[in-house]
């Protein structure tokens, strides 16, 4: 088994919970599920494993064996898990941000968006900026990996129109060139962690803007490095930032310090 796209969260009890996109299961499908651990502390050695957290739902329109990169967020003190189900992006709530429920839509499916049949719209990671939630994604249109953007301003069912926010450049156009996208704000600029390789080779570019919209199409005027790592979560803790990622082995998730450092 193979973990990819983490999220790491505190919450209601205190305790850390980390759920991750695990591969090559025996569920079926495209044999992909959620699995589930918990720390005392984020800085605890070896988290507790809780088992699977959560797998496909073929009855509400999700791929058998297709869940995809949970990312969670807490608004109104409520905690709101968005995740890829291999063909939409969707949403799940959770009062105390370990038990989740599926949120359907009008035709009663899980589906909140997607950029279009075959296109494997995954990846969700959710920045709220103001009163204004921006869910960064992937998908890959006629076979070339972009990171999009839809914005929900008042109702988490209705989202704006996607915008192409990154893609291309030395960072490449394959189906896989714009995984895990990952932004954070910090000093008035924000930072897009996009991955192309995972493994041993793990390679992710790092992109900086103004403009939480534009981190460059076709050109690398917002490249700022890379980093070797797949699949980054950035986190803010205590005034300290640290940062998740997945193992070379891919076969589980670290955590350390992370220091900015500014030219």
């Amino acid at each position: 088994m193979r973990s990819s796209s983490p999220w790491t969260s505190q919450v209601e009890d205190g305790t850390w919970q980390l759920w991750s996109c695990i591969r090559q299961t025996k569920c079926g499908g495209k044999t992909r599920l959620f699995y589930h651990w918990e720390g005392k502390t984020l800085t605890d050695a070896n988290w507790a494993p809780k088992g699977i957290a959560m797998r496909a739902d073929p009855d509400v329109g999700e791929t058998n064996g297709g869940l995809q990169a949970p990312h969670v967020i807490r608004r109104n003190g409520t905690f709101l898990m968005f995740y890829g189900d291999w063909q939409h992006i969707t949403l799940a709530t959770s009062n105390d941000g370990k038990n989740f429920n599926r949120q359907l839509n009008r035709a009663g499916t899980v589906g909140l968006f997607d950029e279009g049949p075959g296109n494997n719209t995954r990846d969700p990671m959710v920045l709220p900026i103001g009163d204004v939630l921006y869910c960064y994604y992937t998908a890959f249109l006629g076979g070339k990996g972009a990171v999009y953007c839809r914005l929900s301003w008042t109702n988490l069912g209705d989202w704006s129109a996607s915008k192409m926010v990154a893609f291309g450049g030395r960072a490449g156009t394959n189906p896989f060139s714009a995984e895990c996208p990952h932004v954070v704000l910090l000093d008035g600029y924000y930072y897009l962690f996009r991955t192309q390789r995972y493994g041993r080779d793990a390679l992710t570019s790092v992109y900086r803007s103004q403009n939480p919209l534009d981190f460059g199409v076709e050109d690398d005027r917002c490249f700022v490095g890379t980093l070797p790592v797949a699949a980054p979560e950035i986190i803010q803790h205590e005034g300290k930032w640290f940062i998740a990622a997945l193992n070379p082995n891919l076969d589980g998730i670290r955590i350390t310090r992370l220091r900015w450092i500014h030219d």
